[in-house]
């Protein structure tokens, strides 16, 4: 099995969540200059904004990056085409499926990596032609899925035959191996990101991710339908209330609405949506992206090199 820095051309076998409104241009060049495969969130983006994202990225890095589009997007078709006249050369998505633009973005010889959260979309997503996986467990911040890492992305790895990455509850090499172990050939992380030096969050967003201990994670919206996973606040808690309460979609939109911006631009701890994963307890220092991705690479090869010793 080929590591998914094999395939990519990066230095580690690990993917930076395209995370909307964090995961700018910049951010994603940092990324990618430190080993990773840096993605641009379009999340949270018009047109324009995405175009201008890729454009400073490319300006920042010569090494390999991606976009990653939320399929949910009202201008998803429009990004559809931006990713092919900018020439980017990989393209993860969420909230959909990509079958519609794999002709077009198979034919501008663009990796297509849809993120799934079920053995059965990944089978389908295998047949339209996609080149690879992320099969994301429910531990991850942001949408969620119900399953979790370790039970998925096994299944996911024996329903198709195309190069699975694991993520949700990745922060460190141990989590790395173990992921490796369940047959992906690498990880995308997101959470343990969040609190490097180049993330563009809020100081605050940072110092409330510092805070929280291993069950510091709600997750709203999972009576309606729309799971998403964050770290538990006064907006949260209160969410998660009226909709237990049978609140409906306009009530509870009102908690939501601009939240993830005020969390990521305002700093907002309160009202903020303050999107992050269950390893938001191994969170202690922020410190520069590289030596985030290189304890983890280095971790999960000093942890085989340790069971291998037992066998």
């Amino acid at each position: 099995m080929k590591l998914l820095n094999e395939l990519l051309g990066t230095r580690y076998p690990i993917i930076q969540g395209g995370m909307a409104n964090i995961a700018t241009g910049e951010f994603a060049a940092a990324c990618s200059n430190a080993g990773a495969l840096g993605l641009i969130g379009s999340g949270g983006m018009n047109a324009e904004e995405l175009r201008a994202n890729i454009r400073r990225c490319r300006k920042r890095t010569d090494k390999p990056f991606g976009v990653n589009i939320m399929l949910m997007h009202p201008e998803a078709d429009t990004f559809a085409q931006i990713v092919v006249e900018e020439g980017v050369r990989v393209v993860t998505t969420g909230a959909g499926n990509p079958g519609k633009y794999l002709p077009q973005w198979k034919q501008a010889g663009i990796t297509v990596i849809p993120v799934v959260s079920a053995a059965l979309l990944a089978r389908h997503l295998e047949k339209t032609g996609a080149d690879a996986l992320i099969a994301e467990g429910t531990e991850s911040g942001g949408h969620v899925g119900e399953m979790t890492t370790m039970a998925l992305v096994p299944q996911v790895v024996d329903a198709v035959n195309l190069p699975v990455i694991a993520a949700g509850g990745i922060a460190d090499g141990r989590q790395m191996a173990a992921a490796l172990a369940l047959g992906a050939c690498g990880v995308q992380v997101g959470t343990c990101l969040l609190v490097s030096e180049e993330c563009p969050i809020h100081p605050n967003y940072k110092a409330a991710l510092l805070k929280a201990k291993d069950s510091d994670t709600i997750v709203t919206g999972r009576i309606g339908g729309t799971p998403v996973r964050v770290l538990k606040n006064r907006m949260s808690r209160e969410y998660v209330r009226q909709e237990k309460a049978g609140a409906d979609k306009m009530e509870l939109e009102k908690f939501t609405l601009g939240s993830l911006r005020r969390a990521v631009f305002e700093g907002d701890t309160n009202t903020g949506s303050l999107m992050a994963g269950q390893v938001c307890g191994m969170l202690h220092e922020i410190r520069p992206v590289a030596d985030i991705l290189a304890e983890l690479d280095q971790g999960a090869r000093q942890r085989i090199a340790a069971l291998r010793e037992l066998c």
